[in-house]
């Protein structure tokens, strides 16, 4: 008996002990500590670091990768994968660019940017939901194909000369506050509110949580699929307006490796691979790391292929953490 009540003690100590760590997971409290760390790092070794300049400049870097990753975090809920956002950021930029400089009006023609993502986006979703192929492959299919429609339609050339208004949201001010900054935080909000109170929020979750149950619960699983790849695709095109504004050119190559940073951000994050775990909180302070660790470093005089080698083995260790976790929860 008394073996008997030692295994069970035992067996309810391992469980208290997984779902605290469960708990603490499906927090933003480790990651925001990695991140405290990381600052507290910098600002002692890196020579202005924490100068309110070089802070807004982290903030207006990571502002094309925070909105796209936004769209990145709704596709990973409903256990999807989007490697084309960057790809889809670079064509709707010249396609439209080239349109303004014809003579489009400038407010149409940026419209036309975020409209011409969110189609390309939305033929992603049709692809997989209709017809019923993986995200992976169809989305590595739109990259392709996009990225190469952007050379063809360039000529490989960088478009350049269009209407200043393209400026304003890339290296424009509001009250002193730049553009591109008061749109990361406008996306964010949205999406923070549409995801913890509205039912299309908790259509993701149940969707990426379990596909089966959420169909049986009359979730439109397809529907809510295409609009979320719509979404991803619409937030790619509008990165894209900042990226153009801030180089005040619009180049065929741009966002090439912006699917794996939005990825690596979303997963830094907490936001499961597998689905229907995950949080935009932990997405924006996932983001808020990578420009830090990419101004620090800078700063720092780190040559920049080292950003890559530890963003590749942050990553690691995060999906790592990821996969242990879905393993325990099932």
């Amino acid at each position: 008996m008394l073996a008997t009540d030692g295994a069970v003690t035992t067996q309810t100590s391992t469980t208290s002990r997984r779902t605290k760590f469960r708990n603490l997971r499906n927090s933003d409290l480790p990651i925001l500590i990695a991140l405290l760390v990381l600052v507290a790092y910098f600002a002692i070794f890196a020579k202005g670091f924490l100068t309110p300049g070089n802070l807004s400049t982290i903030l207006s870097q990571i502002s094309i990768l925070g909105i796209a990753a936004v769209g990145q975090t709704m596709v990973i809920l409903i256990a999807g994968i989007d490697l084309s956002n960057g790809a889809i950021l670079a064509l709707a930029g010249v396609v439209t660019t080239t349109w303004a400089l014809k003579g489009l009006p400038v407010g149409l023609a940026m419209l036309s940017t975020v409209l011409l993502g969110l189609i390309l986006g939305w033929l992603n979703g049709l692809a997989i939901y209709k017809l019923r192929m993986a995200a992976f492959i169809v989305t590595l299919a739109m990259m392709s194909a996009a990225s190469g429609l952007a050379l063809v339609y360039t000529n490989g050339q960088t478009v350049f000369g269009f209407p200043n208004g393209y400026n304003f949201l890339g290296s424009g001010k509001i009250l002193g506050i730049p553009v591109s900054i008061l749109l990361l935080l406008i996306v964010f909000i949205i999406a923070w509110f549409v995801l913890n109170n509205t039912s299309f929020g908790r259509n993701l979750y149940a969707l990426g949580g379990n596909l089966q149950a959420a169909k049986l619960s009359g979730v439109r699983v397809d529907r809510v699929g295409i609009i979320v790849f719509a979404l991803s695709g619409a937030l790619a095109g509008l990165a894209s307006l900042i990226e153009i504004g801030r180089l005040a050119s619009a180049v065929p190559i741009a966002g090439q490796d912006l699917n794996l940073q939005t990825i690596a951000a979303v997963v830094i994050g907490g936001t499961s691979l597998f689905g229907g775990v995950g949080r935009i909180t932990g997405t924006f302070i996932g983001v808020l790391l990578i420009g830090v660790l990419n101004n620090g470093l800078a700063i720092s005089n780190v040559s920049a292929f080292w950003d890559t080698t530890i963003q590749g083995i942050v990553i690691f260790l995060a999906v790592l953490i990821d996969a242990t976790m879905h393993r325990n929860r099932n």
